[in-house]
């Protein structure tokens, strides 16, 4: 019966290291589990480990359809020998953090100074040194293997006196002298007698390891130090901006930008802070954008602010972590590989994966007593990710919804046929476009004024901003959009920096979206104040820096513990039908 329990007991305990769940704190050198966070997808996931999207499915197959918050994925781990020699400097392998691991266990498993860890995760403090974070290691840092030497050490062995010896005797039994064994032995100068106990110290020879010095660290102390304020009054700001393009259109948004930054500077001066300004136009070439580059001067530069295009982010981030300057990324709306591992980058524009997926987890806190229903208007700018991303967090959060194709001629039968009096209707085009918006107002109109007990939301995108022939119908519709921008027309602050930029410029702004002179002024605000406030090293205290923006709003995460920041404000505009516009955040 034992013998036929302790098998049960040993397949039993095979099948829990068979179990994911099981198989997750087990420490594996072939790879390493993530745990998505808000925003993340299998794309910005890949490129943060700088592994193939197809790495990450064959590993976990449930993730070609949708990953969510919480869930743990298998991350291959690079192989060392797969990079040559001379790249061991930008080589890291990865680790995910064991319950009741700390630093010190880390820094000892992998023969590393914790000081080299903390140094490669500037992220990391005390507090997010918690299981299932994940943290890279430098190899280029490791340590070597310890090492084993023959070293001579004395060691003290007990003796018992015997009748008629001597200590001329003892001496040379034990290849010692008279000297050592008084040292040891202080009594034996009043006399010596048989069975007394003494010392005797025997030379030998013996093999001891040597390992790596671990010196201690103290997480905390880093961390504040990272944090401490140390303040300037002069705050050295280059901006790389492509001011003379082929497209001039394009130019015309830059220099806007430009000139809102000009008026942001001229606003801080009541708060005692200089700006050291210099602006070069680096144009639509990577030659340009180099040579401006080895301009010695820039290295001076406490903030630097531009580029376009992937290549010129890419240049400029580079110089940016080499000369610890602070990057801000001002157009920018993908997740790029560069942020991910880039300490200096500050990414303004917040990337679509993550837009989509704060706004769908904010719509589902905001409507999820509602009558939701999905309306396929078969139009063009369908938001097929944004909608997928939308259904998954309903259906992960048990919320209903429903799914209607529109028919020009069925569609107010159709939608009545879905819409309940016992709770609000929320209607979601799965369209952004201007025609779909108007393929359908009409009948939402007459269904809203006449059946006022039918409670109609209407909610969408950013673009619907722009469609200021329809703020009539958003505002008897009590339409709710999603954006990461905007700007009250009717708000005295807008009003005020419209009248302020013609004073300056004599000219109106272009109609643009979003309007470049406003998104390089709240720029301009936001980053000199926290230079202001914070000094130079100001990322350490960029989340508690409130600023009240004209236009585009701030709020910067950390991208991983290596990482850059990337803007994740969100602003949920209503457009209430007593004619009254709020913008929450």
């Amino acid at each position: 019966m034992n013998v036929i329990k302790s098998c049960f007991i040993l397949f039993s305990l095979c099948l829990m290291t068979q179990h994911p769940l099981f198989s997750q704190t087990q420490p594996d050198d072939n790879l390493f589990f993530h745990t998505v966070e808000q925003g993340q997808t299998v794309y910005s996931i890949a490129l943060m480990y700088d592994v193939s999207e197809e790495d990450i499915y064959r590993l976990n197959p449930s993730s070609r359809n949708y990953v969510k918050v919480g869930e743990k994925l298998k991350i291959p781990q690079k192989e060392v020998t797969t990079f040559p020699d001379e790249r061991r400097d930008e080589m890291y392998v990865y680790h995910t953090i064991q319950q009741g691991e700390t630093l010190y266990g880390v820094s000892k498993r992998y023969k590393i100074a914790a000081e080299d860890i903390s140094d490669a995760n500037p992220g990391l403090t005390f507090r997010s040194f918690a299981a299932g974070q994940i943290i890279r290691i430098p190899l280029a840092k490791i340590q070597s293997e310890p090492t084993t030497v023959t070293q001579t050490v004395v060691k003290k062995i007990e003796y018992t006196i015997k009748k008629k010896e001597t200590i001329y005797g003892i001496c040379k039994q034990f290849n010692i002298t008279d000297e050592q064994l008084l040292r040891y032995n202080p009594g034996l100068k009043s006399g010596m007698k048989a069975g007394m106990q003494i010392v005797i110290p025997v030379e030998t020879e013996e093999t001891v390891t040597i390992a790596p010095e671990q010196k201690e660290f103290d997480l905390d102390a880093v961390a504040a130090a990272r944090k401490e304020i140390r303040k300037t009054n002069i705050a050295r700001i280059t901006m790389l901006l492509p001011l003379q393009l082929s497209n001039s259109q394009n130019s015309g948004r830059f220099l806007e930008y430009y000139e809102g930054f000009l008026m942001a500077i001229d606003s801080m001066r009541n708060s005692g802070m200089s700006v050291e300004l210099s602006v070069h136009d680096i144009g639509d070439t990577n030659r340009q954008l180099q040579t401006t580059l080895e301009n010695e001067t820039l290295k001076k530069s406490n903030l630097l602010i531009g580029g376009v295009t992937n290549e010129q982010i890419e240049q400029i981030g580079e110089f940016a972590l080499k000369n610890n300057i602070k990057y801000v990324v001002p157009s920018y709306s993908k997740c790029d590989r560069l942020t991910s591992n880039n300490v200096s980058i500050f990414q303004v524009n917040t990337p679509y994966q993550y837009l989509f997926s704060y706004a769908t987890a904010r719509a589902c806190t905001l409507f999820a007593d509602y009558n939701i229903i999905l309306l396929n208007t078969h139009d063009k700018d369908e938001k097929t990710l944004f909608i997928n991303t939308f259904k998954a967090n309903m259906k992960e959060r048990n919320i209903a919804f429903r799914e209607l194709s529109f028919s020009a001629t069925s569609f107010s039968n159709d939608l009545s046929a879905m819409l309940v009096t016992t709770k609000p209707n929320l209607i979601v085009p799965l369209s952004s476009s201007l025609e779909a918006l108007r393929r359908i107002k009409a009948p939402l109109r007459i269904l809203a004024d006449g059946n006022p007990e039918y409670r109609l939301t209407l909610f969408g995108y950013p673009e619907w901003q722009t469609y200021t022939d329809l703020l009539e119908d958003f505002f008897a519709l009590n339409t709710h959009i999603y954006t990461s921008f905007y700007a009250n027309n009717l708000s005295k602050e807008v009003q005020w920096f419209k009248a302020k930029y013609n004073r300056w410029y004599k000219k109106n702004m272009a109609p643009t979206y979003p309007k470049y002179a406003m998104l390089g002024f709240d720029t301009g605000m936001f980053f000199i104040s926290a230079i202001h406030k914070y000094g130079t090293n100001f990322e350490g205290n960029i989340q508690n820096l409130t600023y009240p923006s004209i236009q585009t709003g701030f709020h910067f995460e950390r991208v991983n513990n290596w990482g850059g920041f990337i803007n994740t404000n969100l602003y949920i505009v209503r457009f209430n039908r007593n004619f009254v516009i709020t913008r929450t955040e």
